[in-house]
């Protein structure tokens, strides 16, 4: 699992599916009938953020920082950890050199990331 998926997880992304399969599982056996779409769920993210940012410890911005973000959620937040990351996702070969550029990238393709999965992520955050 990488590192994209793990900060998924932490947030519940997935969740709902995971049940819906266990339990269409048994019809599906019975039938092989090809099941309808399911549609994604939102997850609000900023809420489960705040939530854990509340019972942590630290004060940790998250809303600008990956390092945080990724120390919110329990996460390697190194920087060989984010290279890993940013990399997962794709970071420009000019950030990589760079970072503080690569950190800044990095939390804005996260959010957006998130957004296009599911997650309620407001405007002024990506």
């Amino acid at each position: 699992m990488g590192i994209f998926s793990s900060i998924m997880a932490k947030l519940g992304f997935g969740e709902d599916k995971q049940e819906a399969v266990v339990a269409a599982a048994p019809a599906a056996v019975e039938a092989a009938v090809v099941a309808a779409p399911v549609a994604i769920s939102e997850v609000d993210v900023v809420a489960k953020l705040e939530t854990l940012a509340k019972a942590h410890a630290e004060k940790l911005n998250w809303k600008v920082s990956i390092v945080d973000l990724l120390k919110l959620l329990g996460l390697d937040s190194s920087l060989a950890a984010r290279k890993e990351l940013a990399a997962e996702l794709a970071c420009p070969a000019e950030k990589m050199g760079d970072s503080a550029q690569m950190n800044m990238w990095l939390h804005k393709t996260v959010l957006q990331k998130l957004a296009a999965n599911g997650g309620n992520i407001p405007a002024d955050l990506l």
